[in-house]
């Protein structure tokens, strides 16, 4: 699509918004171009500057609203928008879920290449505020300072999520209306003492300082907290006044650690562990199972919809009983243990050993006698091992990659495994509809698509699908 030849970088110019692209940003149309807008909503009608130019495209900023979408609230955030955690609590729920029905369709036939694709159930949250049960806050001596500051206000300390775009800039926070209300407590609680003690935060260009992260888990249904402090060294004694405050003033934690890392890139799981008061693991029920979460292993963020979003696969996957089961990127087992009563048998595959370890320790909590775990890339593991020959072929595949999906290979090694159905659970409806592309070209069949929203106010979609054998 040409471009028009009189809409360059910085032009200003009104637009409507049609509809939200996956990612969030507005979708606008001018001479036959796509706009993309940032930070807009459906049937807004706004005062954009354009900031990019692409073949076919352009993206722009709004700069004032026009006309408001009918669909707008007052965000309850005191951070919103500058914070990029919650993109849409401006946005109504129910317009949200819209959006993300279309979205989700779009993308099955654009990328699944499958024209008639439609949703057989949309799972809504059941609380669209204090969902989180996990949220990861980052230090900083590079704190974003807000327009409506007086010039020459200290920068040198934060406690928050970065800025959108922005990997070396934090805005200071309050509170965050997506966690449980525990955390704010916490995060107030660790601020001020750091603080007080004259704790430094990590520099990410300069490579110095000592406090690198705060990472909150609560457990929805135990009530059990976890607080893990990421630093940049070993140093227990420079920790023990926020772990007194924090056992003093919040009796709820039930663990606190301390995860160090030496690496210069911005991660907040440590190399080594250090435990700092109770067990390095909290609890967490789901499904009638109760799991063991430690520091560093994955489990879902939202409890309330885990739950649905693994009872949509259990049902889609209609087991009979005796079926054999691979559960991979099986985490910290919670799928597996899930799973587990409908099947023969489960073999769970992970790549990260604490969650493996946890997901083995989960298994005996829990009386469970018909589950394994391997410690496994699977990138690669089931062409290099001799996995396949020494355990039974499966008669059923249940998939939950990270956000880019699964490697290409990994695809075709489960083609290659013949399962009479596989079951995909995708936090990204883009790589899972690519995915599935590839396996309906291997003589796969698209049989059923769900949605369950585990993340309200922003743009995340967590997706099953259903994939028979033809």
């Amino acid at each position: 699509m040409p471009e028009p030849i009189n809409l360059k970088v910085g032009d200003e110019i009104e637009l409507t918004i049609e509809s939200l692209a996956f990612g969030g940003k507005g979708v606008a149309r001018t001479d036959d171009l796509v706009v993309f807008v940032k930070n807009a909503l459906p049937q807004q009608t706004a005062l954009c500057r354009i900031t990019k130019k692409h073949r076919g495209y352009v993206e722009a900023v709004l700069l004032e609203t026009v006309k408001a979408s009918p669909s707008s609230v007052e965000a309850k955030c005191q951070h919103f928008p500058t914070c990029g955690g919650c993109t849409f609590q401006d946005f109504d729920y129910e317009g949200q879920i819209e959006q993300k029905k279309s979205q989700v369709v779009d993308i099955y036939r654009r990328i699944g290449h499958i024209p008639d694709v439609e949703l057989v159930e949309v799972v809504s949250a059941e609380n669209i505020f204090h969902y989180r049960n996990k949220m990861e806050f980052t230090f900083s001596n590079r704190r974003w300072v807000l327009p409506e500051e007086e010039e020459g206000a200290d920068r040198s300390f934060a406690l928050g999520l970065h800025v959108p775009g922005r990997y070396d800039k934090i805005l200071d926070m309050e509170e965050c209306w997506i966690q449980k209300p525990v955390g704010n407590d916490i995060l107030r609680i660790v601020k001020e003492t750091a603080r007080e003690r004259g704790l430094k935060p990590y520099d990410v260009v300069k490579h110095k300082g000592f406090l690198r992260n705060l990472v909150i888990r609560v457990g929805e249904r135990t009530e059990e907290v976890m607080v893990n402090l990421v630093t940049s060294r070993e140093e227990p004694d420079l920790l023990s006044p926020v772990v007194a405050r924090l056992t003093k003033e919040v009796p709820q934690i039930s663990s606190i650690v301390n995860n160090i890392t030496r690496r210069k890139a911005g991660v907040s799981y440590g190399e080594w562990e250090v435990p700092l008061h109770g067990p390095p693991y909290i609890r967490e029920k789901l499904g009638g199972y109760t799991f063991e979460i430690s520091a560093n292993s994955f489990f879902q963020t939202n409890s309330v919809q885990a739950e649905k979003l693994y009872g949509a696969a259990l049902e889609f996957a209609d087991f009979s009983g005796d079926e054999i089961l691979y559960d991979l990127y099986c985490g910290t087992g919670s799928t597996s243990l899930f799973m587990s009563s409908h099947v023969g048998q489960v073999y769970g595959f992970e790549l990260i050993p604490p969650a493996v370890e946890d997901a083995v320790r989960n298994g005996v909590c829990n009386g469970v006698t018909n589950c394994r775990f391997f410690e496994s890339n699977l990138d690669k593991y089931f062409r290099v091992t001799p996995i396949l020959k020494e355990i039974e072929k499966p008669d059923a595949v249940l998939l939950d990659p990270p956000r880019a999906g699964m490697h290409p290979k990994l695809v075709n090694d489960v083609a290659r495994m013949k399962p009479r159905k596989i079951v995909y659970i995708s936090c990204n409806p883009s790589t899972q509809a690519r995915d599935v592309a590839v396996l309906t070209e291997s003589g796969y069949g698209l049989e059923r698509l769900a949605m369950v929203d585990m993340f309200p106010h922003t743009p995340h979609i967590e997706t099953v699908a259903l994939l028979l054998a033809s």
